[in-house]
């Protein structure tokens, strides 16, 4: 058995931001991954926007975490040559009810510290001319990054201070000990790793680690619910030149547009509800037939989109740890004191804002590990 400083069990872009800086911290820090690669899961599997900090509750985690992380997050980029630009973007309205709901936001943002600014439909279409809107809230501060580049960022920097990851290597079960925690992790190399502290960061697996290390008091261990978002490609020339979003709903903030670091267009996600709760068995094909609800979705604010003009593309699923349907939580950071187990954190629930917010959550779990 290997005795370790610091076990992060998860290399999505959390759980690598997290390691990065306890490694920047003097800690001695491995970094155990189920699968093949890094951020494989919903770390690859988003629309790698930088958030501003909007739709959020004030005081809570993600707004909090989710503005300084951004902020934080562009000084990182500059410094370390990741690819993040300040494109823009507009929330839409369509008609006079969600006139209202942009009001709401705008206050909403406005509480969080994020100044956002009201444009009629005039003046948002005279911005962008395919656009069909009746009012409209402008974001300068968001963003979009190349999420890969920046997970790799986060590595390098734990490697430069000492870190190792190990690929292929599930935790298949953990113990409470006297002085750590055991963990015995499976793969083509099956070892067992003896940790002072261990940081579950396993995404959408996070609540089934919980539940195999024995120690770990049961009631602390949320419900996960999986919220599956699709995503289309438009095969026609971008009609925008900043991000546009649509009044959020219920689960997601609505099918928006988005376009990558290369100039491709893209909408979604859309929000669809598993009916079961295995990340294990979770099935990331786009049905083409959900494309109908996309075209009707798509052109209330673009009239112009063309049939045919959208091609199934990829699908991620975010970690909910509330029943489906139900008001969007917070983040949850649990320390020691939650899990019930010495040098145990676990973080649940780390959807959008998660990538924007990943730097500022990596220096919050640390700051905890060393407070103990």
């Amino acid at each position: 058995m290997d005795q370790v400083d610091v076990v992060v069990i998860g290399a999505g872009v959390v759980g690598l931001a997290v390691a990065a800086m306890l490694a920047q911290a003097g800690r001695e820090v491995v970094i155990v991954e189920a699968g093949p690669a890094i951020g494989t899961a919903t770390s690859a599997r988003n629309s790698e926007v930088i958030h501003a900090g909007i739709y959020y509750p004030a005081g809570s985690l993600k707004a909090r975490l989710c503005v300084e992380g951004r902020a934080a997050l562009y000084g990182w980029c500059a410094a370390r040559g990741v690819t993040a630009r300040k494109v823009g973007k507009l929330i839409v309205a369509t008609d006079a009810a969600e006139a209202e709901a942009l009001e709401a936001l705008r206050q909403k943002a406005a509480a969080n510290g994020v100044a956002l600014e009201p444009l009629t439909g005039a003046q948002a279409m005279a911005l962008e001319p395919a656009l069909s809107c009746v009012a409209a809230l402008r974001s300068p501060e968001t963003g979009i990054i190349d999420s890969h580049g920046l997970m790799l960022s986060y590595l390098g920097v734990a490697e430069e201070h000492g870190a190792m990851l190990a690929l292929n290597t599930p935790v298949l079960s953990g113990a409470a000990e006297d002085g750590g925690i055991r963990l015995c992790c499976g793969g083509a190399e099956p070892m067992t790793l003896k940790a002072r502290t261990v940081i579950n960061c396993a995404g959408l697996w996070a609540q089934h680690v919980s539940r195999s290390i024995d120690g770990v008091n049961p009631a602390s261990v949320p419900p996960l619910s999986l919220a599956k978002g699709n995503y289309f490609d438009l095969t026609t020339a971008p009609p925008f030149r900043t991000l546009v979003y649509p009044v959020p709903v219920n689960g997601g903030l609505g099918v928006h547009y988005t376009v990558d670091l290369g100039g491709r267009g893209r909408f979604g996600p859309d929000v669809e509800w598993l009916d079961h709760a295995d990340p294990d068995a979770i099935d990331y094909q786009v049905q083409p037939q959900r494309g109908d609800v996309f075209y009707a979705a798509v052109r209330r604010y673009w009239p112009g989109l063309p049939d045919g003009a959208l091609a199934a593309g990829y699908a991620g699923v975010r970690p909910k740890p509330h029943p489906a349907r139900a008001a969007a939580e917070d983040f949850i950071l649990h320390s020691p004191s939650q899990t019930g187990v010495d040098g145990l954190f676990t973080l649940y629930g780390i959807e959008s804002p998660g990538l924007t917010a990943s730097l500022a959550l990596g220096r919050l779990v640390a700051e905890n590990v060393a407070a103990g």
